[in-house]
């Protein structure tokens, strides 16, 4: 029932024209509670306003009188004349008769209880009642359009159905700062916004924050979704990632930007069914176990690769719709790939249609802008500290597990919320209430976020993107640890690239950057990443970053290859990189395709799906990824020739790795095994059908009784040159 006002049902003219004008004006105050049918002492008083009308009567019931020179009409009489659930018929200016029920013979629907948890900052489905969510009420169809927005002095839902006029829609107002109002017959793909007179007295007119679809840019009307229609088909998927030991598992993610991996003729972006029925057989073709996107979640600028995103519950509307990118992760994941998203919950960015100011000041964003502003993006950081804030970005995080099925989040710019100093010099940070640089509202923050995802979502992953030495990333929150399940390892991405530049003549005096990440390598779940970040703003490509003449380009990009994939961690690798795209990464144009018909290019492609073959298959290169015993040198002092050789063991299963860091080939090498027999090479980066000169061992070595590197057996080998092998014993051989 409507909370109805009782009173007397005359009022003054002089009253009822100021009303009116409050109205016109869009400054009353409780435009929505003061609307609609209202029970009086005489019997009901029914107010509606309504913009060019010419004449307006309940259907089937009396007609309303216009107040003289205004645009608000009336009727007051018995209660028994309008019922609760009325519609309206009226003529428009051009004599065009409409027919709708009023949005204020509705009761206010959502509940003391929802906002009780919103406002506590628990409400994990939050984006169910706030946004735009189409419902029946009492069998009649409409949209339930909530916001929060508590220093709002008044809230209206605009759009093509009201001539985008804040005067007809103004929403109900709750404790809180929740606004609401259903308006019937509001169905999905009506554009719509919310217009805000804010606490400050400025109007603006804002997208929705949670709004689950967004017009194509450079328009930004948010969009009204119908329920999905989707029928799922990954339950044998989803049932398996609940119960796989991903800690144990192999895990090679190809990272996708999605607006340039392939580019459609003619047009500027493909559709995301379009996009997996060719990126899903070649990222499987490829022997990746997921495909990690860089943001799809709806931002307005290009250029940001989606990491200033606006819409946190909306699928990028230049790839197609909220289903159609169902369809994508439901493609995925019944052929066997993973899906993993980045997700921004570090900064938002400045556009005014978005959540700055969102009611009139500081809201999403922290108020201090020593705080609150990002100094290298120009951005925008979340207040961590506001309950609702939190319950904004949790809820956000969900949904797209929820909704979407996603395996997983990689979490942008961790160290950016760790860090009340990050990127900030003396003077220009605010303390914590101890005095320190930890931000401690973001710590628990995090905490939070992968608590409740490893809880209601067993087996989906959240990465964190985090560069710093801060402790216990990956460990469990019970003891102490932020919570992640795995972390970007940037050190040895850096270390490791910056080894790779030297002239190999230089490299036996950095020896050490290769060797350095094992002093550190099991403090967390390491992933090895050679992402995005590497191959933009003037970096290069990755084959563009090894030295020497175009032969030894390719070998040692071959060399990092396989030096990444027989290190302990989980992979990465950013799209193109896979076939040594010669230009750096530029997202306004699609990859350099045509370089698969060149060998070279083809050929380090080939390595790549071996390399992935390879490590999934053999549990020596993937067990113990996060464990010392997965791990042991044969030899890293070899600083001289530049070699390294290690073993990668899972139980008593091992293989063994050497490494050639120079264009000298290694004849008669020696290297220490721990048990007799003949070893056959699994893989060979130098082989020619990888583009490489096929120096090797003619596919397998006999062991010799000659103790080497502490071990009583070793083999005598030819290292081909800047190169890498993997041998495994072969048991049958004896």
């Amino acid at each position: 029932m409507n909370q109805r006002r009782r009173g007397s049902s005359t009022q003054s003219q002089a009253a009822l024209q100021e009303l009116a004008r409050q109205l016109t004006e869009a400054r009353h105050p409780d435009p929505a509670a003061w609307l609609g049918r209202h029970v009086t002492s005489d019997g009901i008083e029914l107010r509606v306003f309504s913009p060019r009308t010419r004449d307006l009567c309940v259907a089937g019931g009396p007609q309303l009188q216009r107040l003289s020179d205004t645009d608000l009409f009336l009727w007051s009489g018995p209660a028994t004349a309008v019922p609760e659930r009325y519609e309206l018929v009226s003529t428009d200016d051009a004599g065009v008769k409409h027919r709708r029920h009023d949005p204020y013979a509705f009761p206010p629907l959502i509940g003391d209880f929802e906002r009780q948890v919103f406002g506590e900052g628990h409400h994990w489905h939050a984006y169910r009642f706030l946004g735009a969510n189409p419902r029946n009420v009492e069998g009649i169809s409409g949209t339930l359009f909530a916001t929060w927005a508590p220093g709002a002095k008044r809230l209206s839902v605009v759009g093509d159905f009201n001539r985008w006029d804040g005067r007809c829609h103004p929403m109900r107002h709750h404790p809180g700062g929740i606004w609401e109002l259903f308006v019937p017959a509001i169905a999905a793909g009506t554009f719509y916004k919310f217009e805000i007179v804010g606490r400050d007295g400025a109007l603006r007119l804002k997208t929705d924050p949670y709004a689950r679809q967004f017009q194509a840019p450079p328009d930004t009307a948010s969009v009204v979704v119908a329920d999905s229609a989707h029928a799922w088909g990954d339950a044998d998927w989803m049932r398996a990632r609940r119960e796989r030991d991903w800690l144990h598992a192999p895990l090679s993610v190809y990272e996708v930007h999605l607006g340039s991996w392939k580019r459609k003729a003619g047009a500027r972006h493909r559709n995301y069914r379009e996009l997996a029925a060719e990126l899903v057989p070649y990222a499987l073709e490829l022997g990746f176990t997921h495909v990690e996107l860089l943001p799809i979640s709806e931002h307005p600028y290009e250029a940001s690769w989606g990491y200033q995103t606006l819409g946190n519950f909306a699928p990028a509307s230049r790839h197609g719709s909220p289903d159609d990118f169902r369809w994508f992760v439901d493609h995925c994941h019944r052929n066997g790939l993973g899906v993993i998203l980045d997700w921004v919950p570090a900064h938002f960015p400045r556009d005014e249609h978005g959540l700055v100011c969102f009611d009139g000041g500081p809201l999403y964003e922290h108020g201090d802008p020593r705080r609150g502003a990002h100094p290298d993006w120009n951005t925008l950081i979340y207040d961590y500290g506001r309950p609702e804030v939190r319950n904004y970005l949790l809820a956000s995080a969900l949904h797209w597990l929820d909704e979407f099925h996603v395996d997983g989040l990689r979490v942008d710019a961790v160290a950016s919320m760790l860090y009340l100093d990050y990127s900030r010099k003396p003077g220009e940070w605010l303390p914590n209430r101890y005095g320190g640089r930890e931000n401690l509202e973001a710590i628990e923050f995090l905490r939070e976020l992968n608590h409740v995802v490893h809880d209601r979502h067993a087996g989906a992953l959240v990465i964190a993107e985090e560069s710093t030495s801060w402790p216990l990333v990956t460990r469990p929150t019970y003891a102490g640890g932020l919570g992640f399940s795995m972390k970007w390892d940037m050190g040895w991405m850096h270390d490791t690239l910056e080894f790779f530049r030297l002239d190999p003549v230089h490299r036996r005096h950095h020896h050490d950057r290769l060797t350095f990440s094992q002093l550190y390598a099991y403090s967390e779940n390491f992933v090895l990443p050679l992402s995005h970040d590497e191959v933009v703003h003037g970096k290069g490509s990755l084959l563009g970053k090894m030295p020497g003449d175009d032969w030894q380009r390719f070998a040692n990009l071959r060399l990092l290859y396989g030096y990444q994939w027989t290190q302990p961690g989980k992979k990465l690798l950013f799209m193109g990189q896979e076939f040594a795209q010669l230009g750096e990464w530029n997202h306004d144009t699609g990859l350099e395709w045509e370089l698969l018909a060149d060998p070279r290019h083809a050929g380090l492609l080939r390595l790549v799906q071996d390399l992935n073959r390879l490590y999934r298959q053999q549990p020596a290169l993937h067990r113990h990824d996060f464990d010392q015993q997965g791990f042991a040198w044969i030899d890293c002092h070899d600083r001289l020739q530049s070699t390294l050789s290690f073993l990668r063991r899972a139980g008593a299963e091992f293989a063994v790795v050497l490494m050639n860091f120079t264009p000298v080939v290694r004849t008669e090498f020696r290297v220490g095994v721990p048990v007799p027999g003949v070893y056959r090479e699994l893989l060979n980066s130098d082989a020619a059908a990888y583009g490489g000169s096929n120096i090797g061992n003619a596919g397998a070595v006999r062991t010799t009784a000659e103790s080497s590197h502490g071990f009583p057996q070793s083999l005598r080998l030819t290292l081909p040159p800047l190169a890498a092998l993997v041998l495994r014993r072969d048991d049958e051989a004896g």
